[in-house]
């Protein structure tokens, strides 16, 4: 009997089993972080070879360094990461709004192809917007989780809306359009998480477009992107050059590629071909098939991302997640996209394959955080707001043991008034 019933329940997970999201996600992780070092080096070899660090490994090197570091922290963060990050988010949004300040300073920001977005020297440079949008997405599942009602109406959404706005402007003062669109997107997937109506949405797209037009009118720069990208050919050694060289690489490579380290258009043709265009290198040397594993690797990460906030324990949990996800598949997706002509260029990495040292650890730390949901973790004693009292909410395995107090200790009152009862009737017998 006991047989039969084990079996009409089926298998169960062993005590101490990760679930099968954790085990993808981890997977997928590692296989781009693989795939990411052999085409950094790849696609680097010959530029610094023959420039000034005469050292064509100097771009593996720091990859490498810069991995290792974060899988520590990403190990780290997969064990206890909710409910650290859960306490640090205020400190978290501050430091990387002080930074995102401090890098316009004359004399602080590091300066590199016109745009001011480092800070720090030599293989110590970060990028703080990068930490910044991280921070977004923290202080947005805090603040979602913690108020449910807050996605009724667009002016209840301001106070996610309103760091979101002010991180873009500071952003795009650096400049760089693109890191704010993906802050933008990845702020728009929370509110979809969350809850938030399409009517609002709409209406928020609607703004948000204006404002990117106007950033793109303003700006001679952006207009040529904006330009290159419609017509190339109109200007094939200027704003076009960069479009037409990687669909250039991208058809020399054909279905199976030309061979590991065989690339041409990485010799000085393609511009930062070990960053931004590093997917033209991968198609190049690795052909279609090379470019569909690429795909198929973020596809599997992001299936095992969305399944993840699916299973969250708590509501944190879930917008954590998907806030997560939606900040490594947005990135993703704008990099391949504007690689394969689908887009404008917008200078954004392509996540854990492009060199990066500031994106690398802040996509593994992001990693980390996707881990620990998945393995079951939760935010300790998570407030929760409505209708201006503010409770906190108590484990429920604690709320299950006072339910059980309460119906133990009613229980005995009705008891002991039926023998009082019985006792007094006898009396008066």
């Amino acid at each position: 009997m006991s047989a039969l019933r084990l079996s009409a329940i089926g298998p169960r997970r062993k005590s101490g089993a990760q679930p099968v999201e954790h085990s993808l996600l981890l997977t997928a992780t590692l296989c781009l972080l693989a795939f990411g070092v052999v085409m950094v080096f790849s696609a680097s070899s010959t530029t610094s070879l023959l420039g000034e660090s005469g050292d064509g490994a100097l771009y593996l090197k720091r990859t490498l360094l810069w991995g290792a570091l974060g899988l520590v922290v990403m190990r780290v963060l997969a064990l206890h990461g909710v409910r650290i990050i859960h306490a640090l988010t205020p400190l978290i949004l501050a430091v990387s709004f002080g930074l995102l300040v401090a890098v316009m300073m004359p004399g602080v920001g590091v300066e590199v192809n016109g745009a001011q977005r480092w800070i720090g020297a030599g293989l110590f440079q970060i990028q703080p917007s990068e930490v910044a949008k991280l921070a977004l997405v923290l202080h947005g599942a805090s603040l979602l989780a913690g108020r449910p009602r807050m996605t009724r109406s667009i002016s209840s959404m301001m106070p996610f809306l309103l760091p979101v706005a002010v991180m873009c402007l500071l952003v795009v003062a650096e400049p760089d359009l693109g890191t704010a669109m993906v802050a933008c997107f990845t702020s728009a997937a929370l509110l979809i998480a969350a809850g938030a109506r399409m009517r609002d949405l709409m209406v928020l797209g609607a703004v948000l477009g204006f404002v990117v037009l106007l950033a793109v009118m303003i700006e001679p720069y952006r207009m040529a992107r904006l330009t290159g990208f419609l017509d190339p050919g109109s200007d094939p050694s200027g704003t076009g050059f960069q479009a037409i060289q990687a669909k250039i690489a991208l058809g020399s490579g054909g279905i199976f590629g030309v061979g590991l380290g065989e690339s041409l258009q990485k010799a000085f043709y393609l511009p930062e071909a070990h960053t931004d265009m590093i997917a033209a290198v991968i198609g190049e040397e690795l052909g279609l098939m090379g470019i569909t594993a690429l795909a198929g690797l973020f596809g599997l990460f992001g299936y095992a991302g969305l399944r993840t906030a699916q299973r969250a324990r708590d509501r944190y949990g879930k917008l954590l997640a998907a806030g997560l996800v939606s900040l490594v598949m947005v990135q993703a997706i704008v990099n391949l996209c504007a690689v394969l002509g689908l887009a404008p260029l917008t200078g954004v990495p392509l996540p854990f394959v492009s060199y990066g040292n500031s994106s690398l650890l802040v996509m593994l730390a992001a990693v980390g955080l996707l881990l620990n949901v998945a393995s079951g973790g939760r935010a300790a004693k998570l407030r929760v707001i409505e209708g201006g009292r503010t409770q906190r909410r108590r484990p429920a395995a604690k709320r299950r043991s006072s339910t059980a107090k309460g119906r133990n200790s009613s229980g005995r009152n009705r008891r002991a008034r039926g023998a009082g009862a019985r006792r007094r009737r006898r009396a008066s017998g």
